[in-house]
């Protein structure tokens, strides 16, 4: 392990083991005051977000991009507190924590016996969201997870959603997907964040003007199982609630092959994605290049 992989794994123990032992306040002073200090240092990823958020407004001046990027920053921050803050929250804090419209999607479809596929973007705290489904619903799902540099802060992400109630499968390897399946077979329920797929599988989606790769996954998993995919947006306000919609199913196309139909399905996630993030942008943490034009090496740095 480098020093870099050393401080930045002892970073985040820190926040563990530290920010939760802070009074709510306190932490959220904390989130804060971290936010502005990055904003003000205009690092890459306060560029990279501005930049994002340019594309979901492009008519903003640049003085509202810099409005919505420090906005951005603090409710990024918001969710870096939650997540170190979850582990020690009551039941009682949990679910008042979360206040979701149209659940009603979830509900049937997990009654229905036929597993639900939940989808989200990058929107403001999905573990929170996760731990509400356990916790609120008593409904125990699968995830995946990126396997971090260094090993460790994998393995500290892991227990901390696991802790949370969630089963966590490795995104590489190779036997997330039929872990999945069989999961979705049995009735259960699979969350996976879904706006964000740089590989060669990734599908390319019309998003906010531009093309941009999203996860086949979730698609693939409706049609091969059967089980309903339903997109899932989140936000802040000022209050310390957070805000969600479960938005109606996506259907399975009754016609074309199942490129197509993963085509099709894939670009609805992606709309009913921008909706969310449209209605709430600052509480969209893409801190990442994402749009195809962004990625191209040969226009360099932007």
């Amino acid at each position: 392990m480098t020093a870099a992989d050393r401080l930045t794994d002892a970073l985040y123990g820190l926040g563990w083991s530290t920010v939760k032992k802070l009074p709510e306040p306190v932490a959220v002073r904390l989130g804060t005051s971290i936010a502005d200090l990055a904003w003000k240092q205009r690092g890459k990823g306060v560029q990279r977000l501005e930049s994002n958020y340019a594309r979901v407004l492009p008519d903003a001046s640049p003085e509202r991009l810099r409005e919505l990027s420090r906005a951005g920053m603090r409710s990024y921050l918001r969710y870096w507190m939650e997540s170190f803050r979850l582990p020690s929250w009551s039941e009682e804090r949990i679910r008042t924590g979360f206040d979701v419209k149209d659940l009603h999607h979830l509900t049937d479809g997990l009654a229905s016996g036929r597993g639900v596929i939940l989808a989200l973007p990058h929107l403001a705290n999905w573990d929170l969201a996760g731990a509400w489904v356990t916790t609120e619903l008593r409904t125990p799902f699968t995830t995946v997870a990126e396997r971090l540099k260094p090993e460790t802060l994998y393995d500290r992400f892991v227990a901390y959603r696991e802790g949370l109630g969630m089963e966590v499968l490795p995104h590489s390897g190779g036997t997330a997907f039929g872990t999945l399946a069989r999961r979705l077979r049995d009735g259960g329920l699979v969350c996976l964040v879904a706006d964000r797929d740089l590989s060669a599988s990734g599908v390319e989606v019309g998003f906010f003007g531009g093309t941009a790769r999203m996860p086949a996954g979730p698609a693939l998993l409706a049609q091969q199982t059967g089980a309903q995919l339903l997109p899932v947006t989140l936000w802040y306000d000022d209050t310390p609630v957070m805000k969600g919609r479960v938005h109606a199913p996506i259907e399975v196309p009754e016609t074309g092959d199942k490129a197509a139909r993963t085509s099709v399905m894939t670009q609805a996630l992606a709309d009913a994605f921008a909706t969310g993030i449209a209605d709430h942008p600052e509480d969209w943490h893409m801190l990442q290049r994402l749009w195809l034009a962004d990625l191209d090496p040969a226009k360099g740095p932007s």
